[in-house]
């Protein structure tokens, strides 16, 4: 399952991060992304309801969305996605105790990192990806210097990508992109659903590169 996570995160190469959404905006939300082919997505754990919305996307939308949890900043948080339905736990830092829960129960971790020796130790720990946080500091030149010694580690930019710089990640050796307000909006404020699925487009446009 884990393997087959990572591929799917290889070939579509677009994680939707969805923070704070809630009420019938958060419904509409998960429904125009996938009705515009975004299929993986993260809910944060510090969105309200946020378990018994992962239990409802698994529900609803089964083998359709990869759905998982954001924001996991311990093993207790980890196990409580990971029971709600979580398929993948996403931190934006490293905590090595996420991952061995994750390792223990076979989900597909991406914990958050900056440094090579971060990333090095996070990947030698068991981690699938690095979500590198936040990307907008260090830009698409890094991923591609890093590309040389740790090509082998993917690697997903988390944090300012957006349209105009999406295709300079994935060209400098990202294997996706992590997309936020430059998708759905931020602080749990939506953006329109007819610009989510303007955005949606435009952002599958970019990664067929």
């Amino acid at each position: 399952m884990k393997k087959l996570l990572l591929n799917r995160l290889i070939d579509e190469r677009i994680v939707a991060i969805i923070r704070g959404v809630t009420g019938e905006g958060f419904d509409g939300l998960i429904g125009t992304l996938v009705e515009n082919d975004i299929h993986i997505m993260e809910v944060t754990v510090d969105t309200p309801g946020v378990y018994e919305k992962i239990e409802r996307i698994k529900t609803q939308y089964s083998d359709q969305v990869a759905i998982g949890a954001g924001t996991v900043l311990d093993s207790e948080t980890a196990r409580l996605a990971i029971s709600a339905g979580a398929e993948f736990l996403v931190s934006p830092s490293l905590h090595l105790d996420v991952i061995k829960t994750a390792k223990r129960y076979g989900k597909t971790v991406l914990p958050g990192c900056m440094t090579p020796t971060e990333i090095v130790q996070a990947y030698e720990a068991g981690a699938d990806a690095i979500k590198v946080f936040p990307a907008s500091v260090v830009g698409p030149k890094y991923f591609r210097e890093l590309s040389g010694p740790l090509g082998h580690i993917p690697l997903l930019p988390t944090g300012g990508v957006n349209l105009d710089n999406a295709r300079d990640y994935l060209d400098a050796g990202a294997v996706a992109i992590g997309l936020g307000s430059a998708l759905v909006g931020r602080g749990g404020q939506v953006m329109d659903l007819a610009d989510v699925k303007e955005k949606a487009k435009a952002f599958r446009e970019v990664v067929k590169g």
